[in-house]
């Protein structure tokens, strides 16, 4: 049950029971009153907006922002008509307002909707009718002005710290649950398929011949589903590269700019963020160790899609300039203003002016599949190589990456 509920509840209970109240100030002091009749026709309008509303405070979604101005309005009215059907003695002397308390119920309808900002506005003009209905500005008037303001202000605070924490324990709830599942599953595929796919990896080693190339491929599909278990359910694309460059069993495929719209992966482009996790997951094999956060690492979908090439492009000149059997290490940091992304490799290093040199040739790789990715999305990368001890490629994307291609055909 939402924690805010139980305020609607008691919101409908004061409503009813302060327009009863200001009915019962009416019938006692009925003798001050210079126009009864008037008095009279607005509290049967009161009475019946009470009654008829009450289902429009049970709940946030039925308590509309029109219903909340039409609610204010009755309370103002009756406020600025007070002067109007009572005696001016009374009004002077600090008397109650035709609608009495029943003007609070109102404004903390706006703190329990909309939080203490929407509270703060009507509090104001709940001020201001009273400044005018009484024509002066006197201690009583700031006294119950300021009363009111701070009971919804701080009801209105109340209400978004409950809501936030509810925000943060449904997620919580969502994180253990995929968690439990997780273990199920890895007790479940432990216990049977990554035993036998283990087993066939050093069956096929030992062996050798045609059932060593098959044990290499139950070792990398052990790898796989490690790296499945551990980040959760991911929908993963199976393309093989060509065998003849030893080259390991690629589990993703490119995205598909051509995907439609709304679809799941990285080609959709409804503007969902996309979790980068999800994206990385199928680089991870026997020769290629991600390590990622326990929780999603959103990034708007253009975003996600270039730097998830750019790591692609990243471990393809490790493939190629170190050789098949290099290894590789990808570190996702998901830091409050960036997600950083560093490729490591356990290469010979790039020696000196190697890099100028092949822009130079004409072999852009790393200038545009790697650096120009992320140029275009906001971000940047950073290479560093010292002859043998690898090369690592540092990639950063600003939690506010612009999705530049989606910008440029919003213009044309």
């Amino acid at each position: 049950m939402s924690v805010e509920q139980p305020l609607w509840r008691a919101l409908t209970a004061y409503r009813v029971l302060t327009m009863l109240y200001a009915i019962g100030l009416f019938v006692a002091a009925y003798e001050t009153f210079s126009r009864p009749w008037l008095a009279i026709g607005y509290y049967a309008v009161l009475a019946a907006w009470t009654l008829a509303t009450v289902p429009k405070v049970s709940g946030a979604a039925s308590c509309t922002k029109r219903f909340l101005a039409v609610d204010l309005a009755v309370a103002l009215t009756g406020i600025l008509l007070t002067p109007v059907a009572v005696e001016h003695w009374r009004v002077v002397d600090g008397g109650p307002t035709l609608p009495s308390i029943w003007t609070a119920g109102s404004v903390l309808a706006f703190a329990i909707k909309g939080g203490w900002r929407w509270a703060a506005f009507a509090s104001m003009l709940v001020g201001v009718a009273n400044v005018v209905q009484r024509g002066a500005f006197s201690r009583d008037t700031l006294h119950n002005v300021l009363l009111v303001c701070i009971a919804s202000i701080a009801i209105g605070y109340v209400v978004e710290v409950a809501r936030a924490s509810e925000r943060t324990l449904a997620r919580a709830l969502e994180i253990e649950a995929a968690t439990r599942e997780r273990e199920r599953l890895a007790r479940d595929i432990h216990d049977s398929v990554l035993q036998v796919l283990a087993m066939v990896q050093r069956r096929g080693t030992a062996i050798g011949g045609e059932a060593a190339e098959l044990g290499r491929m139950a070792g990398e599909q052990e790898v796989a589903l490690r790296t499945l278990v551990a980040g959760g359910l991911i929908p993963i694309s199976y393309a093989s590269e060509d065998a003849s460059q030893g080259a390991v069993v690629r589990l993703v495929e490119e995205p598909d700019e051509a995907a439609e719209p709304g679809a799941d992966g990285a080609g959709a482009t409804d503007g969902t963020p996309r979790d980068l996790r999800l994206l990385l997951a199928p680089f991870a094999g026997s020769k290629v160790t991600l390590s990622e956060p326990g929780a999603a690492v959103p990034l708007p979908p253009h975003a996600a899609r270039e730097l998830t090439a750019a790591v692609g492009a990243a471990l393809d000149n490790v493939r190629k300039h170190v050789g098949a059997d290099a290894r590789a290490w990808i570190l996702v940091e998901d830091e409050p203003d960036a997600v950083i992304v560093t490729v490591r490799d356990d290469g010979p290093g790039i020696p000196e002016g190697r890099l100028a040199q092949a822009e130079g040739e004409g072999r852009l790789g790393v200038a545009l599949s790697i650096r120009g990715r992320l140029r275009d999305i906001g971000g940047t990368a950073e290479l560093i190589s010292v002859p043998g001890q690898g090369t690592e490629v540092e990639l950063r994307v600003p939690r506010a990456a612009r999705d530049v291609r989606g910008k440029a055909e919003s213009e044309r």
